[in-house]
């Protein structure tokens, strides 16, 4: 079996790869990269030029960005069904992206305080903040889940979004956000996930 391994902190983007990782149900070894000189260290960057985690390497393959590795462990481990077939894929790819691009821009952007002046906003990719907000709705009200009825990497990705965000703020509370959360949310892998990655923080902080 070809090796998996996954360079996370538990404080960082990184709980979304771990949920995904648990949603496969394929082993994987977890390198825990602390903030700071190891995360900027050339030994690394050589996994990720960034500097920064998560990031899997998957036999001589390396992936980073939360939505790239989404994306690639659900082809790369079919048998979760975690993808759709190829030729229905529309709204799954419309949406991982969407949350990738606008969502993490303008929740980051609201999340520092910023707001894209009104006659600015056609130079933004995202627009405004309203704009996004309203589009998530759209996104998790239609269908039990992103893509219609099934649970996808989509979800992961976008539940993760909206679950960080309704916890800092920087994602407005509404009815739709929190009921599509409590779907997504409730199910065995991401429960494991937030145990080990909980765990990983204790012991990061020597409890």
């Amino acid at each position: 079996m070809t090796e998996l391994t996954f360079y996370t902190n538990p404080m960082s983007r990184g709980r979304i790869v771990r949920w995904m990782l648990e949603e496969t149900g394929q082993p994987y070894r977890t390198e825990i990269v602390p903030f700071g000189a190891p995360m900027k260290s050339s030994e690394y960057r050589a996994v990720n030029p960034m500097g920064k985690v998560p990031s899997i390497r998957h036999g001589e393959t390396v992936v980073t960005e939360c939505a790239a590795i989404c994306a690639y462990l659900a082809d790369a481990f079919p048998e979760a069904g975690l993808a759709p077939p190829t030729t229905e894929r529309g709204s799954y790819y419309r949406w991982l992206f969407f949350a990738a691009g606008p969502l993490e821009a303008a929740t980051s952007n609201r999340a520092l305080g910023f707001e894209v002046p009104a006659d600015r906003q056609r130079m933004i990719g995202y627009g405004s903040y309203e704009d996004v907000m309203d589009t998530l709705e759209y996104a998790v009200s239609q269908t039990a889940y992103v893509t219609g009825d099934r649970f996808t990497a989509a979800d992961v990705y976008v539940g993760s979004h909206i679950g960080w965000g309704l916890h800092t703020g920087s994602i407005e509370k509404r009815p739709a956000f929190e009921g599509y959360l409590a779907r997504v949310i409730n199910r065995p892998a991401a429960a494991r996930a937030a145990a080990l990655d909980e765990a990983a923080t204790r012991e990061m902080q020597g409890a």
